[in-house]
């Protein structure tokens, strides 16, 4: 159960992360076409999650990556195993401690093209008040009027103070957790 919360506070990271990529656009997010997941390991076995909400504010312009800005956020309490028990444990002070940190939030520090629609995100991820810099590769593809940012980024989950006390223990839930992310924007130029 604690393990699942664990698992949910990596998907908030994830979700931030993939938040940051969305935008890099100067574009609005739409949520029915974009997600935030995360998986974790408890026991060896993967957990897999996501976040409910998340917004995004963007301005990303591929020719001029140097102002392009990021800022996701995360709504903590949003964050689902599927499961009723374990989806009450996430919001409790040992994980994403909700009422003291209701949000997670990334902020782009700088975007660099790799070419072929492939960009790398740096900046600062802050969930439960401990901030990390990170690094996260964003693909993005263009159908129509809507660009998707895509990628997934690795963290560690007590880096963030997630799953504290007895669930700091790494043999009951790894440190690892993988956040995927897949976010729909509007309004991004022709990449």
């Amino acid at each position: 159960m604690q393990a699942l919360t664990l698992i949910a506070r990596l998907s908030v990271t994830g979700a931030l992360l993939l938040g940051s990529h969305v935008a890099l656009a100067q574009q609005q997010l739409v949520p029915a076409q974009s997600e935030v997941q995360f998986t974790a390991r408890q026991m060896g076995v993967p957990l897999d999650g996501h976040f409910k909400k998340f917004s995004a504010q963007v301005a990303f312009d591929p020719a001029k990556l140097a102002t392009s800005k990021i800022t996701f956020t995360v709504d903590t309490g949003s964050a689902t195993l599927g499961s009723r028990e374990t989806d009450a444990e996430l919001p409790k002070p040992t994980w994403f401690n909700v009422p003291k940190f209701p949000q997670a939030t990334f902020e782009s520090t700088s975007i660099k093209a790799l070419g072929g629609g492939k960009f790398e995100v740096a900046g600062k991820l802050t969930i439960k008040g401990n901030a990390q810099n990170v690094v996260a590769p964003v693909t993005l593809t263009q159908s129509g009027t809507v660009t998707t940012a895509a990628g997934s980024l690795p963290i560690k989950r007590l880096a963030f103070k997630i799953g504290e006390n007895e669930w700091a223990d790494t043999s009951m839930v790894a440190d690892d957790v993988l956040v995927k992310f897949k976010l729909a924007l509007t309004g991004v130029g022709k990449i």
